[in-house]
């Protein structure tokens, strides 16, 4: 089984081009989407002992929580070593799983593949991108969106060049929904290609 790692900075579109690769049909294992439920399941009595005041209502408040990161970013690590082991749990059952079905290919999206030291765990890597002015534009358009924040997330992700420089494949984004899905559907097809080719 051939294991896609899918990454790219905020507002390149990587979501979007996650459910192109499920639509293709990839299983997608979303690590964001992951974090959404353990912030209602498992992780809510550690984040709550690490982060008083940031329960409400029995899940993780985020706003909250991105409150108290902003005051003090130094306990980010706090942060992320209570959830990357619930999150690589959650991705081991959804390998397995797929595994034992015989899935000849599936797509772990992870926003930080590269800054969580994640490349080791993927055969093949797929950077999204697009021009970083488009990538300004769309980010300062989402709701609750200020230059500031924007700022803080670029400063803890590795620049796209350097992402773009460690790809197998790249995804561009900014020539619009259709070219993406296309780009998609070739890079499905030359992996199955090239996993053929290995076989024989």
């Amino acid at each position: 089984m051939i294991v896609i790692g899918l990454t790219g900075s905020i507002g390149m579109g990587k979501s979007t081009t996650a459910a192109m690769f499920a639509e293709a049909g990839v299983p997608v294992n979303d690590a964001d989407a992951v974090v959404h439920d353990l912030y209602r399941d498992e992780a809510v009595a550690p984040v709550g002992a690490a982060f008083p005041g940031s329960i409400r209502d029995g899940v993780v408040d985020r706003a909250e929580l991105a409150r108290q990161l902003k005051e003090n970013p130094a306990k980010f690590a706090k942060l992320e070593a209570i959830v990357h082991p619930l999150v690589r749990a959650r991705e081991q059952a959804f390998l397995a799983r797929h595994r034992s079905s015989g899935t000849d290919m599936v797509l772990l999206d992870i926003p930080l593949l590269f800054e969580s030291k994640g490349g080791d765990r993927v055969d093949v890597v797929v950077v999204v991108s697009c021009d970083a002015a488009i990538q300004r534009q769309r980010v300062l358009a989402r709701p609750g969106m200020t230059e500031e924040k924007f700022d803080m997330i670029l400063s803890r992700q590795m620049p796209d060049r350097e992402k773009r420089a460690r790809a197998d494949y790249i995804v561009d984004t900014g020539e619009g929904i259709d070219e993406a899905r296309v780009q998609v559907q070739q890079i499905i097809t030359d992996i199955r290609r090239r996993t053929t080719e290995k076989k024989d």
